[in-house]
């Protein structure tokens, strides 16, 4: 078969998303299908440029590419899901979050204006059409199935991916430190964790790793807080180097707010470590089994600091807490065989 997955590009940003359709492809040529991610690059402002982007999307036809036309076309991120093809599939990441669930937040300070506005309901019919168009529709979570289901209306199944990183990850000795890679953005929530290193009692550190937007505030939160000597700012890592924070974390912290899914999550507890998160993080919570896998707290630095301290004041229940982790994500079965089963099968989950 001929797959085509159809993306966005952010120029010079790299997370999750990206990881995913190269992990996608890879899955797909593994199991012996042609595959190639068709991009657009996509600019998050001024309105003008995100109009440009759908109807740059709903004029693109992938019935023929240079003489070439997919048997199934996969749409993975805002607005690609306007493609024009014979045959196509949705695995959402999650839709264009400032027109939706973030409109409030992003929009507290300031009203928005009357062309934010109009955008906004532009971008609210234009998913409406093109994604109700799509018989398949699955999503990478449980959280962005419910979200999709809130804002159109519209039903889809979570299908997981898996980490790229997972045949590399184990557990060594347990280190006194709480790890924390994740891009530096503010819904990550990094300033959680570095404000709760100011409550922790227990002889521990905080090591984050990363970069992004926020890694110069959360630097300069650091020193305002006179907590040098206890959290790491340990910008980026390589791959070796990220595997081997997870194996001596004795606990990951990851408390972003409302996440589509986490790779962190997954990739902690394949790692056989006790994972804290907050009850307010989103996809997170799908993994973390509060006092069975981790801990759930409130997105708090009082809390966090609590759940930090009850998992260094009993390491043994920490170590079983870690354990429970990675035989629940065995027991999930999170593999690519299974997303490949569930994005190529002709009819999806339809609203009643």
């Amino acid at each position: 078969m001929r797959i085509a997955l159809a993306d966005v590009q952010v120029p010079f940003l790299r997370g999750g998303a990206e990881a995913l359709s190269e992990g996608l492809r890879a899955a797909c040529r593994a199991a012996g299908h042609e595959c190639e991610v068709v991009t657009h690059p996509f600019r998050f402002a001024p309105p003008a440029a995100i109009r440009q982007a759908m109807a740059r999307w709903r004029d693109e036809d992938f019935g023929e590419l240079s003489g070439y036309t997919p048997d199934l076309t996969i749409a993975l991120r805002f607005p690609a899901w306007g493609v024009r093809a014979p045959r196509k599939a949705l695995w959402l990441l999650h839709q264009h979050r400032a027109a939706y669930d973030l409109w409030d937040r992003l929009h507290a300070q300031a009203p928005a204006s009357a062309d934010e506005l109009a955008l906004r309901d532009e971008i609210h019919r234009f998913d409406r059409e093109a994604l109700g168009a799509i018989a398949n529709r699955c999503t990478i979570s449980a959280n962005v199935s419910a979200r999709l289901a809130r804002d159109t209306g519209l039903a889809s199944r979570p299908v997981y991916p898996p980490p790229a990183l997972e045949p590399l990850l184990h557990g060594e000795e347990p280190e006194p430190y709480v790890f924390f890679p994740s891009r530096f953005e503010t819904l990550k929530r990094q300033s959680l964790l570095i404000e709760a290193m100011r409550h922790v009692r227990s002889p521990v550190g905080a090591l984050l790793a990363g970069t992004g937007g926020q890694w110069h505030a959360c630097r300069e939160l650091v020193a305002r807080l006179g907590v040098e000597n206890r959290v790491r700012l340990l910008g980026p890592v390589d791959d070796a180097q990220l595997v081997a924070l997870y194996a001596r974390a004795f606990a990951v912290f990851f408390g972003p707010f409302d996440e589509d899914y986490g790779y962190v999550t997954l990739e902690a507890m394949i790692a056989g470590k006790p994972v804290v998160t907050c009850r307010d993080s989103g996809g997170p919570t799908e993994f973390v089994v509060d006092g069975e896998t981790g801990f759930v707290a409130e997105p708090e630095p009082q809390a966090v600091a609590a759940a930090i301290d009850r998992l260094w004041g009993d390491r043994a229940r920490a170590a079983r807490l870690g354990a429970a982790g990675r035989e629940r994500h065995r027991a999930l079965g999170i593999t690519w065989s299974r997303v490949l089963e569930a994005l190529l099968a002709a009819e999806g989950p339809r609203c009643a």
